[in-house]
């Protein structure tokens, strides 16, 4: 993995973190909890997504909507283990 990909995966992640902070009301982790959150939540889109037969694309945008619905996932289910 070059420099470039390494910062491209990094910005995607804290788009896609502060984009699902914005979706999930009362989520807001600062720009390194965003990173984390948007590479956790790609991750988690892509094991989720395709056994759902939901295929978003290739590039960036895709990967930023991919990892954004899975960022969202992963904090309503942050969410639903605090409130238990």
């Amino acid at each position: 993995m070059g420099i470039e990909s390494l910062l491209v995966f990094i910005i995607v992640g804290a788009i896609a973190g502060w984009l699902a902070g914005l979706i999930v009301k009362g989520y807001g982790f600062g720009l390194l909890g965003n990173i984390v959150v948007g590479i956790v939540g790609a991750l988690v889109a892509g094991l989720i997504l395709p056994r759902l037969g939901l295929q978003v694309g290739g590039g960036v945008l895709a990967a930023i909507i991919n990892a954004t619905i899975g960022a969202v996932i992963l904090l309503v289910l942050i969410r639903l283990v605090k409130s238990a």
